[in-house]
């Protein structure tokens, strides 16, 4: 039997995912992994407890390794960047010089670190966090006596992550953001309001709504300060986590491209190149909450995207639209977690979304059980249309609490497109050891539907 060779593009989540799909389904299939780094495949997502060393060895800090592919047959090829595609030959260039013929390709090109372009931009000691080799090299820094401050310049999930690791490693921080409120783009102001002062109680100098100008240095110092519309801050190192720009340069000429660089494709992947399909960070996928295609970029979106492909490639799929993402996603900030799926009221303005929100707040469990046994506050947001009163997004906050039961509860919701009204009424468990009469998600919902409110 001749096997289709199914060249992917991209060792990370959906490079992998496509991969394995297809070599432990199937043996109809001859795949090659390119991925144009060293190593293979550091999991960004998971540097923090590289940095704050849950995790001691960033080698483990990893998706797969090829041999994890090998044993079904699979061929990983590291340091081999695709520079080019030709659709009519089917075929990849590879480091400028080699050719590489296809039956079919799967693009997972991913995004890189976004870069400010102001003075003193090129200075030393300023970096992005993500990637295996910037992992060591912050490590480092983490572990150097002589850097004592440092600023975050983005107050996001990767600002954030690098702020704890610093905190933790005894740095001075400065977290430094042009948007009014931290992680603005997931949780609306009652719950930053919470994180701000959690932020400000380990010591970090909390700046947002301010614009970087420019950095201050030598080439023989570094970077000595920061200089935004409102201030100065001095540091010894700077850590950019302001966004991403997608790795789609060497295919401008051939790939249908937005104006931000994203890959133009169809609901199910597929781009204007014949038998080419694109995955990952540097697409837009289906967004459910808005019914549109926009940039989630998520290590789970890029695998559900992965899976998909994989099985429309081996034909499982060809008359099914993908069904689409939330986005929904986790983080916790030293003693308190959250989690978010869908829109906020930031993410719903850009989208052009009208959403209606309710906030409720309430203990974990019975009012009898106190404090020393576990019990405490939660929060809940829910954000729904004011029309179809179809739950759009939301997000659930808890000190010293794991609340990722209740967001994976919130993304399914979204995804199905409940209502306030299902969610209300929604038959969850109750056993006053771990929570309420009725489930925290019911009374936020029977609040956005003007429920008399529970007696405790």
């Amino acid at each position: 039997m001749v096997k289709q060779k199914i060249a992917v593009i991209g060792a990370s989540h959906g490079g992998h995912e496509v991969a394995l799909e297809l070599l432990t389904q199937s043996d109809a299939y001859d795949v090659t992994v390119f991925e144009a780094g060293d190593f293979i495949s550091f999991m960004s997502c998971g540097m923090e407890l590289y940095l704050t060393e849950a995790v001691q060895n960033a080698e483990l800090v990893r998706n797969f390794k090829p041999s994890d592919l090998e044993k079904y047959g699979g061929h990983v090829r590291n340091n081999a960047k695709v520079t080019g595609i030709d659709a009519t030959n089917h075929t990849l260039t590879i480091n400028n010089q080699e050719l590489f013929t296809y039956d079919k390709a799967v693009l997972s090109v991913g995004v890189t670190p976004a870069h400010l372009t102001i003075p003193g931009s090129n200075l030393a000691n300023i970096i992005p966090m993500r990637g295996y080799d910037w992992a060591k090299r912050i490590k480092q820094y983490l572990n150097d006596a002589t850097i004592k401050d440092v600023t975050v310049i983005g107050a996001g999930y990767i600002g954030i992550e690098a702020v704890e690791a610093l905190v933790r490693a005894g740095k001075n921080v400065t977290v430094l953001d042009m948007l009014p409120r931290v992680l603005a783009a997931y949780l609306d102001a009652d719950m930053t309001d919470i994180i701000t002062q959690e932020l400000i109680a380990h010591g970090v100098n909390v700046k947002v709504g301010e614009a970087i100008t420019a950095f201050k240095g030598s080439e023989n110092e570094g970077v000595t300060a920061v200089v935004t519309d409102q201030g100065t801050y001095a540091t010894d190192l700077v850590i950019e986590g302001i966004g991403v720009t997608a790795n789609t340069a060497p295919f401008a000429d051939t790939l249908a491209l937005d104006k931000r660089g994203w890959i133009e494709t169809t609901r199910n992947f597929e781009t204007n190149l014949p038998d080419v399909y694109a995955i990952g960070d540097a697409v837009k996928p289906y967004y459910i909450p808005t019914g549109q295609q926009q940039p989630v970029a998520l290590a789970s979106t890029a695998r559900r995207e992965a899976q998909y492909v994989a099985q429309r490639i081996m034909g499982n799929k060809h008359a099914v639209d993908f069904k689409g993402v939330v986005g929904a996603s986790a983080l916790k900030v030293f003693d308190y977690t959250f989690a978010s799926a869908g829109l906020n009221s930031v993410t719903a303005d850009r989208s052009k979304i009208k959403i209606s929100a309710v906030t409720y707040t309430d203990t974990r469990q019975p009012a009898f059980v106190p404090t020393s046994e576990g019990n405490g506050d939660i929060i809940v947001r829910l954000a729904f249309s004011p029309d179809s009163r179809i739950i759009l997004g939301g997000a659930i906050m808890a000190r010293d609490y794991d609340v990722t039961g209740f967001g994976n509860t919130l993304a399914l919701a979204i995804a199905q497109k409940m209502t306030v009204d299902d969610l209300a009424e929604a038959d969850f468990f109750f056993q006053p050891g771990f929570d309420r009469q009725w489930s925290v998600l019911n009374l936020a919902a029977q609040k956005a539907c003007h429920y008399g409110e529970f007696t405790k």
